[in-house]
């Protein structure tokens, strides 16, 4: 059964979690122990355990939760709101921004590669998230048809599937490359395709 836990500790918890996602950020996960955890939020063993009785186990699968959480809170409000084409551009730009800003520390690039996807419990909360991102963009895919701002026949999940796949593909790419041209390119490809054969494509997205 889940603790309930006060407001004080529900605080306490969050700022262990949060500083423990930012130091894995930075340093990557081998590089990070539970007394450099215990170092940067002020937090004593018996605090970090009372929290996390599993130890490291439990507080990496917090993270991992958090870092989902934070991957969608980065892209809103534009995320839950594609209704209009310049909304999708607008949502565009914030990706493409949050990535050329976070580069090697983004939430997903910690959740996938540092985290480990081998384990159950975090494969389980990458799903959960790509579930939850990929919902989004397929109801904003069905707003431009019911809106009649594209072919009333596209399969709104289909084109869900395509657009988080360029943005994931491009992300993975600035990761192992440092450029975010491979973002840019892939993800305005797939609005293009979306749009239709009569789409102009953007020309902004060339720089490294």
């Amino acid at each position: 059964m889940e603790r309930v836990l006060t407001s004080k500790g529900a605080a306490t918890r969050q700022r262990i979690v949060e500083g423990a996602a930012t130091l894995m950020r930075e340093r990557g996960l081998a590089n990070v122990s539970l007394d450099d955890i215990r170092a940067a939020t002020s937090t004593s063993k018996s605090q970090l355990f009372h929290y996390f009785p599993e130890g490291r186990a439990d507080l990496m699968l917090a993270v991992a939760g958090h870092e989902a959480e934070q991957v969608l809170a980065d892209q809103q409000p534009m995320l839950g709101d594609l209704t209009t084409w310049g909304k999708w551009q607008a949502w565009r730009e914030r990706v493409i921004e949050n990535y050329d800003v976070q580069r090697q520390s983004c939430p997903l690039s910690a959740l996938t590669s540092q985290l480990g996807e081998g384990n159950p419990a975090t494969r389980a909360i990458v799903t959960d998230l790509l579930d939850r991102w990929h919902a989004y963009l397929a109801t904003g895919v069905r707003a431009l048809t019911e809106a009649g701002e594209i072919d009333a026949s596209t399969d709104a999940d289909q084109a869900a599937t395509a657009i988080l796949t360029a943005v994931t593909g491009g992300a993975a790419m600035l990761q192992a490359t440092d450029r975010i041209t491979y973002l840019e390119v892939s993800l305005t490809s797939a609005l293009d395709g979306l749009r239709g054969p009569g789409a102009r494509p953007r020309r902004d997205a060339g720089a490294a």
